[in-house]
């Protein structure tokens, strides 16, 4: 699915979320690949499960012409920064949700980028009929994505104990949430 640019204004930065576009995929795999390095609030360790250009083009390619998946992308500084994804699924039990993931580049926390990019997700979910969920999962640590997810009308449905083993050796714990269309 595709949607029209938006362009945001906050602390003196501006930035533009549009849907992922081809010729992308270059930019969002070096994106991702630093993002995991950045945090430990994503799910890979750096480098691992690592798509390539080619990869993100084809995950482009399919996102925009499958009803039930967006591809969106932040771009500030004449470069992507930031990137979220709904994926719903082919089986009929869970063709009325999509998961939802986002990331951005730690330099531009704070600007609210990822915040917009999940409003513009929601936005886009609640105006297809067939989605009525969407589902996400969160670091438990990660008090602040967790603040943002709730105020967005996710609820917490869960709790995977001891789900994550960090690097370090220590075990983390995870979060599962899920909104139902308003």
């Amino acid at each position: 699915m595709v949607i029209e640019e938006q362009r945001f204004q906050s602390k003196g930065k501006t930035f533009a979320i549009s849907s992922a576009q081809e010729g992308d995929g270059e930019a969002l795999s070096a994106l991702r690949l630093r993002i995991d390095g950045e945090t430990e609030h994503m799910d890979r360790e750096p480098g691992e499960a690592f798509i390539d250009a080619i990869g993100f083009e084809d995950l482009i390619a399919r996102d925009t012409i499958k009803p039930r998946n967006l591809f969106l992308v932040a771009v500030a500084d004449g470069k992507i920064v930031g990137y979220s994804r709904c994926e719903g699924s082919e089986l009929k039990r869970f063709a009325h949700k999509v998961e939802f993931g986002v990331g951005v580049a730690q330099h531009y926390w704070g600007y609210g980028i990822g915040t917009r990019l999940l409003e513009c997700s929601l936005g886009w979910a609640d105006a297809q009929e067939a989605i009525k969920k969407v589902a996400l999962t969160v670091l438990a640590a990660n008090a602040k994505a967790r603040a943002l997810y709730e105020k967005a009308g996710f609820e917490v449905e869960g709790v995977l104990h001891n789900d994550r083993r960090h690097a370090d050796g220590t075990y983390h714990d995870t979060i599962v949430m899920g909104r139902f269309r308003p």
